[in-house]
């Protein structure tokens, strides 16, 4: 199952495996074949979108540091490894578990992005889709 995962984030352009949900996402691919995680258009949009996910955990849940962000997005309720998932997180990033992160800060998101990307997909992630990603996302495109 999670080498099923880790090939679904890549070929959905969707580096954090963000799942299907209501939202109509902007960069979505015209066909969505996976029932379960959203396809976009290309990885730009994936970042962009994992971008906004990380801004909403801030804002409307208050989750600023490496240990809750991970707790929300792989929790072990969901069959996850949490504690080694943010492990890994914290050694890729240098970030210290309980450092504050801001999600206007692309010192802060990028790094934190490409290191759940590279625990999702098992692959060391595109620094330049990344920050493509966070141009979309920040609107300066």
């Amino acid at each position: 199952m999670e080498k099923l995962n880790k090939q679904r984030g890549l070929r959905n352009c969707n580096p954090l495996n963000i799942r299907r949900t209501a939202d109509l996402w902007q960069g979505l691919a015209e066909r969505q074949p996976d029932p379960e995680f959203f396809t976009f258009r290309s990885m730009p949009w994936g970042y962009r979108a994992a971008f906004i996910v990380l801004r909403t955990y801030c804002h409307k849940y208050g989750l600023r540091t490496v240990r809750d962000i991970i707790a929300r997005w792989a929790p072990p309720e969901d069959g996850n490894d949490t504690e080694n998932y943010a492990r890994k997180v914290c050694a890729l990033t240098g970030f210290p578990p309980d450092k504050c992160l801001n999600p206007y800060d692309p010192s802060h998101m990028a790094p934190l992005v490409a290191a759940m990307s590279r625990v999702e997909c098992g692959v060391k992630p595109s620094m330049s889709q990344i920050k493509e990603g966070w141009s979309l996302y920040m609107g300066t495109d």
